[in-house]
């Protein structure tokens, strides 16, 4: 990294309020996507709809998600953080109102659309301020903290959704996730400070918003840390996708058990995620974990496929499956770390494109899971090392070392 971008380490207060406000941001989208979805036949019902009109819900707001993402990512750059993320989670929380009350399923998809945008902006603002605030390991080190919030959120929110459902209907998953992002508001709005000053933003003009994304992606090294990191969230959701009926149909687990083997997964992810922020800048450089993380996932990927071709007893299955979804906590902190360490000028832009990308390529996951069917784990292990193998390929072959 370069002597202007040296490590920044605010007061350890500060870094525990910017943690609890800055991971809840991050989960915004993986608690918006999966919490509702255990409830998707009963909303069928209760909408008058059919399967296909309730997921054009979540394929709305992948869609928004993504398309906010790159416009909210610029303005930022140019405004600051504050105003475009005060906005978004305001348009959050009112469209998660009227999801909550929407009549049918055609308004549901305009309202899930819109509450999207709003998630985009607490997604991608997010990540802009830690390369604001910090740079270097201390980045890293930020970045490995997030993943006590950040990192639970997309392994936990079906199990929430569930239990939700047990008190509540549909309706009530949408009331939760407006008192989410309700509070993170308040939270933005009153302990949140304005992290770029004003003679570090840029233009949002159009032609320089186009010219700042095609610069991005002719960055090699960029491209290749966000790619990598892209393609283990597609083995992520893939594991979130397939492991229900994987587990449950397949081995036979019921739904407690499924439940205590998703939370350990989930637990896995975390300790990983601090044992990276214990040893980065310490013992190894990012660069080394996530080439350790993304190897480790790789071997993972390679034994799921193994145990579900051989059809090996369960504990095969189980352990390269905690290997490869622990392995999250290493290479995201990393990935995003250096993806963003050389873009300090354009950190909203570089966000926005780094979130797309992961958004784009996990969703290719569920349905290539589903091609396979649910009646063996062979997909899913398919699915799971060929985005692994992929990811360690892009690694290898696009990435550099950050100049120091």
């Amino acid at each position: 990294m370069t002597a202007a971008t040296a490590d920044v380490t605010p007061a350890r207060p500060r870094t525990l309020r910017y943690a609890l406000i800055l991971g809840g941001l991050s989960a915004f989208a993986p608690l918006s996507i999966d919490m509702y979805l255990p409830a998707l036949p009963t909303m069928v019902e209760d909408l008058h709809s059919s399967d296909a009109t309730l997921q054009v819900t979540l394929t709305g707001f992948i869609i928004g998600l993504a398309l906010g993402q790159l416009v909210i990512g610029p303005v930022s750059d140019a405004m600051g953080r504050r105003k475009p993320l005060l906005a978004g989670l305001a348009l959050y929380a009112v469209m998660s109102v009227l999801c909550a009350l929407s009549p049918s399923a055609g308004l549901l998809v305009g309202f899930r659309l819109l509450q999207a945008i709003g998630a985009a902006a607490g997604v991608v603002i997010a990540r802009a301020i830690v390369r604001d605030l910090y740079s270097g390991t201390a980045m890293t080190k930020f970045f490995s903290m997030l993943m006590l919030v950040s990192g639970l959120a997309p392994i936990l929110a079906p199990v929430v959704g569930g239990q939700l459902l047990r008190a509540t209907s549909w309706r009530g998953v949408f009331v939760v996730l407006t008192v989410f992002g309700a509070a993170l508001l308040l939270a933005a709005a009153f302990a949140l400070p304005e992290p770029l000053p004003p003679q570090r933003r840029r233009s949002a003009r159009f032609g320089a918003t186009l010219r700042n994304y095609w610069s991005l992606l002719r960055d090699r090294s960029f491209l290749g840390y966000a790619l990598a990191a892209g393609l283990m969230f597609a083995g992520l959701f893939a594991y979130v996708s397939a492991s229900s009926f994987v587990l449950q149909d397949v081995y036979g687990l019921s739904p407690q058990q499924f439940s205590l083997v998703f939370g350990a997964n989930g637990v896995g992810i975390v300790l990983a995620g601090q044992i990276n922020g214990r040893l980065v800048g310490r013992f190894f450089r990012e660069r080394t974990l996530l080439a350790t993380g993304l190897t480790l996932s790789t071997v993972g990927g390679l034994g799921v496929l193994l145990a579900a071709v051989f059809a090996l007893p369960l504990p095969a299955l189980l352990i390269p499956l905690v290997l490869l979804v622990s392995s999250i906590g290493l290479v995201m902190p990393n990935a995003s770390s250096l993806a963003l360490a050389e873009h300090p000028h354009n950190a909203g832009s570089a966000s926005a494109l780094l979130g797309v990308m992961q958004f784009v390529i996990g969703g290719m996951a569920t349905p290539l899971v589903s091609i396979g069917g649910a009646a063996s784990a062979v997909p899913m292990g398919t699915v799971m090392a060929s985005f692994a193998v992929a990811a360690v390929v892009v690694f290898r072959t696009m990435t550099r070392p950050v100049r120091t």
